[in-house]
């Protein structure tokens, strides 16, 4: 369970950002759109960090430290502002794209 817990932290992140990001942009999404944007925008930027070499900020980096270390405050951290702020730029983005208001 230990190995999965960055992971559920950056996805709940995530949907805590996109609705966030959502209510400020009052975007018409609705709050299961938000969320749903919100964890796929939180797991993209994983990826995307883990790609471009952001070192500790990815969801399979922190993970592998979690296994590996057990969990620090650092990675915990990393990953909820990784899912937040990914989750809140994806929302933001399809809430602009959709134009729904």
């Amino acid at each position: 369970m230990e190995q999965y817990l960055p992971i559920i932290i950056a996805l709940l992140s995530g949907a805590a950002g996109g609705n966030i990001a959502g209510k400020l942009l009052k975007s018409g999404m609705g709050t299961m759109g938000r969320s749903v944007t919100g964890i796929v925008g939180g797991a993209g930027l994983g990826l995307v960090m883990q790609m471009l070499g952001g070192g500790g900020a990815s969801v399979a980096d922190a993970a592998a430290t979690a296994t590996s270390s057990g969990l620090d405050v650092m990675s915990i951290v990393k990953n909820v502002v990784g899912g937040g702020v990914g989750g809140g730029i994806l929302t933001a983005i399809l809430g602009m794209v959709t134009g729904k208001k």
